[in-house]
This record gives structure tokens, C-alpha cells and sequence, in this order.
């Protein structure tokens, strides 16, 4: 199996990440997005909040994995979503987003929780930011028009779960299991 990154993964390990998804109209409306941006990762990813990025496991472990995010979903309530606007990282990385306007410190929670089961712990190149990528390492004016279109863009929605996604050499990311919030 390749990694995104062109490693190899191990025959015993598998890629996982965590995310809560957005749903419908807004989900396929962001991917869309995304693909007219020219960003080739939104055929592979669907439009989402991550909550772990995507994190290199061994197959055994995957047990554990599952019931420590049965455990953190457990112990947080459901929570309103409010997406709103456009921002960006630039310079630092070539991304443009859709803000999160309400629903920041749920996403954070929940992240922090999810990272603290041990073979979820990964160092992170940047402090964690809830955030729906709209647009990544496409040409400036892809990530100017991005920026603009979706600068009006608001969804209010419930958060009542999120997803295991793993990716073991296919190339879109494939849900595993959800997991509700509050039990």
C-alpha cells in the first residue's frame, strides 16, 4: 500500500483519520467547490471538519482505536455546526477554507480527546484549527476565486456524530464507522 505521501505503508498498518462530515446540500456543494478550484485531492475527500488528520496505525490496534472514539463520543454532546465565510493560511500553507463560526471549541474538545488515546498521538505541524478545505496547492487565482465565491457561504447543522475514515491504498477515503455523540 502507497501512503499520500509515496511511502509504503506496512502490510500491518493502516491509515485512519477522523472527521466530522458535512452533510447534505453543503457537503457535495463544498466538494464541487473544491473540484472547480483544480484541487485534485476533492475527488479522494469529501467535504468534512477533521478531528484527527490522517494517522498511520497497526491493523492490531484498530480495536482499541474503535472503543477509545466509542468512549470519547460518549462522553460529548451533540453541538451546532455554524459554517460561515472564507478564510485562509496563506501564506504559510496554499489553503483557503470555510470557516467554522460556532461549534470552534466542540471541534477542539473533541480533537484534543480523540489525540490523547496513545496510538492516536501525532505531532502536528500546526496548532489544531476546525476548518472545511475549499480549496489546497492550486494556482493563487484558483485560491483568490475560492476565497471570493465562498465568502458568503452559511450552513447551520447538528453535529450528532462523527466518522473513522481509513484509506489503505484506495484512492478515496472510506468511512469505517460513525460514532454518536452522547452515546
Amino acid at each position: 500500500m502507497v501512503r499520500r505521501d509515496g511511502a509504503l505503508l506496512g502490510e500491518d498498518c493502516l491509515q485512519i483519520g477522523v472527521a466530522v462530515d458535512i452533510p447534505e446540500p453543503w457537503g457535495s456543494e463544498l466538494t464541487r467547490r473544491r473540484a472547480e478550484a483544480g484541487d485534485p485531492q476533492a475527488a479522494d475527500i469529501p467535504a468534512h471538519v477533521t478531528l484527527l488528520g490522517p494517522t498511520e496505525i497497526p491493523v492490531q490496534t484498530l480495536p482499541a482505536v474503535e472503543r477509545h472514539l466509542a468512549a470519547v463520543a460518549a462522553a460529548h454532546l451533540p453541538f451546532t455546526l455554524h459554517l460561515r465565510g472564507t478564510g485562509t493560511f496563506r501564506p504559510v500553507t496554499q489553503v483557503v477554507f470555510v470557516a467554522v463560526a460556532a461549534g470552534i471549541s466542540e471541534c477542539e474538545l473533541l480533537a484534543a480527546a480523540i489525540s490523547a488515546a496513545p496510538e492516536l498521538h501525532r505531532e502536528a505541524r500546526f496548532p489544531y484549527h476546525p476548518h472545511v478545505t475549499v480549496a489546497q496547492d492550486v494556482a493563487p487565482e484558483a485560491l483568490d476565486k475560492a476565497y471570493e465565491d465562498l465568502a458568503d457561504f452559511s450552513a447551520m447543522f447538528e453535529v450528532a456524530a462523527f466518522t473513522l475514515f481509513s484509506h489503505s491504498g484506495q484512492p478515496r477515503w472510506q468511512p469505517r464507522r460513525d460514532f454518536r455523540l452522547g452515546g
